[in-house]
């Protein structure tokens, strides 16, 4: 299926497109703002800090409004628009899949990280004050080294590792439940079949085979995770992908259930209202005029 969003890598939010780098560090007060489309979509992992003031970012149809002293997390695949950050004071990492496991044997560690991914439902964390502190102080270790005419990659990395995994410590402070790694990693390695997949007919059972175990598992495990079964993990992508068509593209209903794999339009509409309350007909109507591209 054709990707109807722009996909830009760090590169462009330096506003060097042709810049191959996997690892940036920008602050919103030295930053210009980059020339890029009002909703688009990443190649890489971005945590956003902010230390005064309020920055507002949209993901997926939902708002948010990050204020003080909070870390906020895009990850690569999201339909994201960075509504207003002039008046805030803070900044951005940004770093690429391949940065972070450079020379790395674990190809699961980047999985281990809850917090990215989309894995939770807030994609923010608001660590107590002096959890802050810490995370800043790294934040501001790697911006130096950064910096440096020598700047070392293995040094960044390994303080990337540092960082997240300070910020890993918070999220699991707040959580009611820590979940076992082997689940946080399947469950990943589940949603990202799922965004390489779901516009074709695969069922639970079809995703539980290509990760190896039992219907049964991939049930239970997507249950402990997200309180859904897999199925509807599997149709909640399909209407995510309908409601960006249906917001941003002139495609019929009909045009639009065909291209997610489903040929049979008016059960596509049924599921479709069945998840969010509203025909897609009633959705197109009422969400295109907010978020239609300008």
């Amino acid at each position: 299926m054709k990707d109807w969003f722009p996909l830009y890598s760090i590169g462009h939010f330096i506003n060097e497109p042709s810049n191959p780098t996997e690892f940036e560090i920008t602050r919103f007060q030295e930053m210009e703002e980059p020339d890029v489309e009002d909703f688009h979509k990443h190649t890489f992992y971005e945590i956003i800090w902010v230390d005064e003031g309020v920055c507002k970012q949209v993901i997926d149809y939902q708002s948010y409004e990050v204020s003080s002293q909070t870390l906020f997390f895009i990850s690569p695949g999201q339909l994201h628009e960075f509504e207003e950050w002039q008046r805030a004071a803070g900044g951005s990492i940004l770093f690429t899949e391949d940065f972070f496991l450079l020379n790395q044997q674990d190809k699961n560690k980047l999985f281990e990280m809850s917090f990215l991914d989309n894995f939770y439902g807030n994609p923010y964390l608001k660590p107590d004050p002096k959890s802050y502190v810490e995370i800043r102080q790294t934040i501001e270790l790697l911006a130096t080294e950064r910096k440096r005419r020598d700047a070392s990659q293995p040094i960044q990395q390994a303080l990337l590792h540092i960082l997240l995994s300070q910020i890993q410590r918070g999220i699991d402070s707040q959580a009611k439940e820590i979940l076992p790694k082997k689940y946080t990693i399947l469950y990943k390695r589940f949603k990202r079949l799922i965004d390489e997949h779901f516009q074709t007919s695969l069922t639970a059972g079809d995703y539980a085979a290509r990760l190896h175990i039992t219907q049964h598992h991939l049930n239970y495990l997507t249950k402990r995770v997200t309180g859904k079964t897999a199925s509807a993990v599997i149709r909640a992508r399909s209407v995510l992908e309908a409601k960006r068509l249906l917001t941003f593209t002139d495609f019929t209903v009909t045009e639009i259930a065909s291209q997610l794999g489903f040929f049979d339009s008016s059960y596509f509409a049924k599921l479709f209202k069945s998840d969010t309350g509203v025909a897609p007909g009633e959705f197109k109507k009422s969400i295109s005029e907010k978020y239609r591209i300008r």
